[in-house]
């Protein structure tokens, strides 16, 4: 039974792991060129920077919250 389980595990890791990647590549794509030409103050670069951070974090601590489907 313990594998069935750890392949869920895996699998919604993987995506939740997508997600962050393209999370980060977004906000890559569109804050830094805009920090670069000068359209955001460093303060500004440094918090959104700085969420960013935590939003991807918060989204790959959802993998704990995995539903058991089978019993012990």
């Amino acid at each position: 039974m313990a594998l069935p389980e750890a392949i869920q595990a895996a699998r919604r890791a993987q995506r939740l792991a997508q997600q962050n990647i393209g999370f980060s590549l977004a906000y890559n794509l569109l804050a830094v060129p805009a920090a670069v030409a000068g359209l955001v103050t460093p303060l500004g670069a440094a918090a959104v920077m700085a969420s960013s951070s935590l939003v991807v974090i918060l989204n790959a601590l959802r993998a704990e919250r995995l539903p058991r489907r089978w019993t012990r």
